[in-house]
């Protein structure tokens, strides 16, 4: 996968990362996959509990030297990273892929009674993110997922021991790919097409990766949709990234999802067995 160059390295003699602007606590630079050691670290992870202000000081400081700060999840019964047979070599770049073809045959391998693809039907979104940006342009998304961060460390969400991480990627979407996730790995083996969608999803709704665990996956929202057409459409969508979501939760249907789960809601939790 095509990546920013990484900066990680550096982090190796310089522990807090001073020389980058950064001013890190405690924490280790990673390397493991399912293969053995990656040529480069994947990660640098705290080894204390996160804590909004660290985030805060990260999502100012780190981006401007191509790296992200994500809540990793190692509380869950599955370990930290290293754990996670990550595979960053198996992942494409998700710049490469065309969004609409990659649900499309998301939702064939997942759909019941060969219903077809509805497609994307939020028009005015989609013309929103070609032009690149949210379709109301007042919006913060980085306050928004702060707000998420936030509530997430105070005890407000899923997360049982949350660490920062700083992973090298171009925006929040990439996340997954950059990291060589497998959480998906029985619905999707390649995290770079749903990373994709994730980007999709950035221009036209506004959200931010902002925690991972072995096979979670949380985002803030800044522009949820505020109508039950357009998030039954939505849901559409939701069901070919992550059809766990629908079948194995409390709402199977797609307007049940949509009116429960993702209209004007400012977060998105998305788990694959």
């Amino acid at each position: 996968m095509a990546t920013l160059p990484n900066h990680l390295p550096k982090l190796a003699t310089d522990p807090t990362g001073a020389a980058l602007g950064l001013q890190l606590p405690p924490g280790r630079l990673l390397d493991a996959t399912d293969e053995g050691p990656w040529h480069e670290p994947l990660i640098w992870l705290a080894d204390g509990r996160a804590a909004l202000s660290g985030w805060a000081a990260l999502r100012r400081t780190a981006p401007a030297v191509g790296l992200l700060p994500v809540l990793l999840d190692v509380g869950s019964g599955h370990g930290g990273p290293e754990s996670w047979e990550l595979m960053p070599g198996e992942m494409s770049y998700p710049g490469d892929h065309d969004v609409e073809e990659v649900l499309a045959e998301l939702w064939d391998a997942c759909a019941q009674d060969d219903a077809d693809w509805p497609g994307q039907r939020d028009a005015e979104r989609a013309d929103a993110a070609d032009a690149g940006h949210v379709t109301d342009p007042g919006l913060d998304p980085e306050s928004l997922a702060a707000d998420f961060v936030g509530s997430l460390l105070d005890g407000d969400g899923p997360l049982e021991e949350p660490r920062l991480a700083l992973v090298p990627a171009r925006r929040s979407a990439d996340i997954p790919a950059a990291l060589g996730w497998t959480g998906p790995v029985n619905h999707e083996d390649d995290t770079g097409r749903l990373s994709a969608v994730l980007r999709s999803w950035e221009d036209r709704f506004g959200i931010r990766v902002v925690a991972l665990g072995f096979d979670t996956l949380l985002v803030s929202v800044a522009a949820p949709p505020t109508t039950l057409a357009e998030a039954e459409a939505l849901a559409a969508e939701h069901l070919a990234f992550c059809p766990d979501n629908l079948w194995q939760g409390s709402e199977p249907t797609l307007r049940g999802y949509a009116e429960n789960h993702l209209l004007g809601r400012p977060a998105w939790h998305f788990w694959w067995d």
